[in-house]
């Protein structure tokens, strides 16, 4: 059983990706087993992870920091017991250790791998983030990002300082569920297909699938501000934060160098867009991100060495005001 995404490679030398394990669903009917309740659920995170990313991102473009906490693990992996040789997702001791990094207060514990076999002591799988507690129950939710963002999105309006906005709405629903699918296998995951790949075909055949579903993307983008029209979308969100780790990461660490995305004048403004949308530059924590990647793969970079460049501004103006009429 894998316990991490670098051990998730099929004999076939091909990178194929373990479910979560966790799927819990919080609502908004009081008589739930897992009720949306201020303060009962926290979010453990990594920066550097994109599918954690993408549940911060709606912790903080929804506005639901005051309900529910989060708390960033270490950027590298770690030995997650001191006799076994697994590395893994673990806290810092102290909030000064590694800067952007938090001591789990909630539970006292020194890893990701803690809260998993304290929800469940014979557990076996993977020990990845994102991570959804229930403190009152003392168990994770839920695991898999994208039902958690699904019911941040939702469950939890009435405790939300920005409840209006429906980054998955009912007119858009079809549109947003096709366009996930194929961002997901081609770029989402397509960029983990190509950097563990272990066999020429299948980096191959990934890294095909990746740019021409990028290529897609900068078409897309051409002729409307966002992927599902002129609104953002959950489509965008789960686009973007594997879009901000590309140049700086995917491009030489996963091997994905065709191209880059400031390459594709379309693609490379609406990140910068993204990045400025209110609350999303705060999840972003390149130094982390880089570091994670570059330091916690031997398999791909025994060193470590974490490259200088390119230190993209995202911050810079972008064109994409010229679809808002």
């Amino acid at each position: 059983m894998a316990r991490s995404a670098a051990e998730e490679t099929a004999d076939s030398g091909a990178f194929s990706r373990t479910p979560s394990s966790f799927r819990n669903i919080i609502s908004r009917d009081p008589n739930s087993p897992f009720p949306a309740e201020p303060g009962r659920y926290h979010l453990y995170i990594a920066y550097a992870c994109p599918w954690a990313c993408r549940c911060l991102s709606y912790l903080k473009i929804k506005g639901l920091e005051k309900a529910i906490a989060f708390t960033p693990v270490k950027p590298k992996w770690e030995k997650t017991k001191a006799d076994e040789e697994h590395l893994g997702w673990v806290f810092p001791a102290s909030d000064t250790e590694d800067p952007g990094a938090e001591p789990d207060t909630v539970n006292g514990a020194k890893s990701i791998r803690d809260l998993y076999e304290l929800a469940n002591a014979n557990y076996s799988g993977k020990y990845s983030v994102p991570v959804l507690w229930d403190k009152k129950l003392k168990t994770i939710v839920n695991n898999e990002s994208s039902d958690i963002i699904r019911m941040f999105n939702t469950e939890f309006n009435h405790l939300a300082e920005n409840p209006a906005l429906n980054l998955y709405p009912p007119h858009s629903q079809a549109q947003i569920d096709e366009i996930n699918e194929w961002v997901y296998d081609g770029i989402n995951n397509g960029v983990y297909k190509c950097g563990f790949a272990k066999k020429q075909g299948p980096y191959d055949e990934a890294v095909k699938k990746l740019f021409e579903a990028l290529d897609r993307c900068e078409e897309i983008l051409s002729k409307q501000r966002y992927l599902c029209g002129s609104a953002l979308t959950e489509a965008d969100i789960r686009l973007f934060v594997t879009l901000i780790r590309f140049d700086e990461v995917y491009t030489v660490h996963f091997k994905c160098n065709k191209k880059m995305v400031r390459e594709y004048p379309n693609l490379f403004n609406y990140t910068k867009d993204i990045f400025q949308t209110p609350g999303m530059s705060s999840t972003v924590n390149m130094d982390h991100i880089k570091r994670h990647y570059y330091g916690s793969h031997p398999s791909i970079d025994p060193l470590g060495i974490i490259p200088a460049g390119p230190c993209v501004d995202y911050s810079l103006p972008h064109d994409r005001d010229r679809f808002s009429a």
